[in-house]
């Protein structure tokens, strides 16, 4: 029995996971449970760049106890993603492959600038909605997002590759804490940050607020040590500094207010956050208790009130790469028409499904903006590596491929990419999607004629009226065409008509 109104939103952070459910009354969420547990799986990266057993085995009893958790939320009610540490992760995929299992729910791993996007629409929403530009920073174990903002939408994103389990390692190797590699540590930070804060200066803020555990770590040590009543001044951090450096070593920061689980990732933690106050000229930074699960959920809930972030993306790219609308939309038509005639048989998601196939009806021809030779690898090269806000990398990866393989030669290694879950689905939709293109190869706003398409596990059969393809020659020879290029593939693809 599935758990009524109920959403959830999970994050498999560097750091920390964390696990939040909520009711939701009229569009509106109401937390109703909460999971956190300090897993630290960035610190499981051993010198390969891989994720060791040990790290693996502790990362994924964890997530069997949040699927039982999740057991009684519906599929689509469930949005889980990974951050840094997946990302850098060299057998992320093997790894995921047993997460999902565990965990009952798909699970996708999300660029640096899309996780940028998610905690400033957590942070937004948990601060009140007022006029103005905000800064908002967060540190999380693996890397630092900066994100400039004005209500609930980002203006710009920049995600920084360090984290305070990385720099923590790496200048307070056994946890000792001295003041000249304490020094060091800001100094690259502050390399990193530099960029970051030219670029913002330029639009300008009138507040800076920081989320997550190293920043909220931070205020609540402040807090403690009676430095601050609120928030983090370049002060109180500056005396906080100096403390733990006088105290010289992790296992000796029993500051008030600061959680255990915390001190060994403190010193690079504070490091980043230093820098941040240095290179963006920071006096004050307000904290919020909203961060990338928060924004997870919200996310979700636009998803499921047809907000989807990912529809205004691919609006923004047919606008940018000047799509062919018109054309777009017949290709899209058709394809969404023979979808509804093979889902049942070939197993594919009629939600999801439908809509990659729309997404890369609109945008399979984006590559004409560099050429017509090859524009399906533009096209797929475009999307695979553009900042695309909603997308997960996962979804980059599908829509890139559909787009990449919606004309000419295919092979088998085109879907190799792909990860299991994905990659007979991916098959299935670039095939109708290139069927839908070649019927619609005029260009021409005229009816197709009753496509019968009949499904089997290994094919597909086309019906067509008797005696049309003689009255379209070019279409016969290009499905005809069709049987050859889909057989690679395992395909065995047939036109009757």
């Amino acid at each position: 029995m599935t758990e009524p109104e109920s959403v959830a939103a999970v994050d498999f952070g560097s750091n920390s996971f964390h696990l939040l459910v909520a009711r939701v009354t009229n569009g509106v969420p109401t937390i109703v449970d909460r999971l956190r547990e300090p897993i630290q799986l960035a610190s499981g990266l051993d010198d390969e760049g891989r994720l060791t057993r040990r790290a693996r085995q502790r990362a994924l009893e964890c997530i069997e106890r949040f699927g039982q958790r999740l057991r009684n939320l519906a599929p689509h009610r469930v949005r889980a993603v990974g951050t840094s540490a997946l990302r850098e992760a060299k057998n992320a995929r093997e790894f995921l492959a047993e997460a999902e299992r565990a965990l009952g729910h798909p699970i996708e791993v999300v660029a640096g600038r899309e996780e940028a996007r998610l905690i400033y629409l957590g942070v937004s929403h948990n601060l009140k909605d007022e006029p103005g530009r905000r800064l908002v920073v967060d540190i999380g174990g693996g890397s630092t997002e900066c994100i400039l903002g004005e209500r609930f939408e980002p203006l710009l994103v920049d995600s920084l590759e360090m984290g305070c389990i990385g720099f923590s390692r790496r200048y307070f190797p056994g946890g000792a804490i001295r003041r000249r590699r304490y020094d060091e540590a800001v100094l690259a930070a502050r390399l990193e940050v530099r960029g970051a804060a030219a670029r913002f200066r330029e639009l300008g803020w009138q507040g800076a607020v920081g989320s997550s555990g190293t920043i909220s770590a931070v205020e609540q040590a402040l807090r403690g040590s009676g430095w601050s009543d609120g928030g983090i001044t370049a002060r109180g951090l500056g005396r906080l500094v100096d403390r733990i450096v006088d105290l010289g070593h992790v296992d000796r920061l029993d500051l008030p207010g600061l959680k255990e689980e915390r001190r060994p990732v403190l010193p690079g933690g504070l490091a980043i956050l230093q820098a941040v106050f240095e290179g963006f000229g920071l006096d004050r930074m307000e904290t919020s208790y909203g961060a990338l699960r928060e924004g997870v959920l919200f996310d979700l809930l636009g998803r499921l009130q047809h907000e989807d972030a990912r529809d205004r993306t691919i609006r923004a790219f047919e606008e940018r790469y000047h799509a062919d609308r018109a054309q777009a939309e017949r290709v899209e038509k058709a394809a969404l028409a023979f979808l509804e005639q093979v889902a049942g048989t070939w197993k594919l998601d009629r939600e999801e499904g439908a809509r990659f196939l729309s997404w890369a009806a609109r945008l399979h021809e984006i590559g004409l903006v560099l050429s017509f030779e090859g524009h399906h690898r533009h096209g797929a090269y475009i999307v695979q590596n553009a900042d695309m806000p909603g997308f997960s990398k996962d979804d980059q990866e599908l829509l890139a491929t559909l787009i990449g393989t919606h004309r000419r030669k295919l092979r088998r290694v085109d879907f190799r990419h792909l990860s299991a879950r994905t990659r007979e689905t991916a098959i299935h939709l670039a095939v109708l999607l290139r069927l839908a293109v070649r019927f619609h190869r005029s260009r021409a706003a005229i009816p197709l004629p009753a496509v019968k398409l009949m499904a089997h596990k290994s094919g597909l059969v086309v019906e067509l009226p008797e005696g049309w393809l003689d009255k379209n020659p070019l279409t016969r020879t290009d499905l005809e065409a069709e049987v050859e290029r889909l057989a690679p593939l395992g395909v065995d693809f047939q036109v009757n008509g």
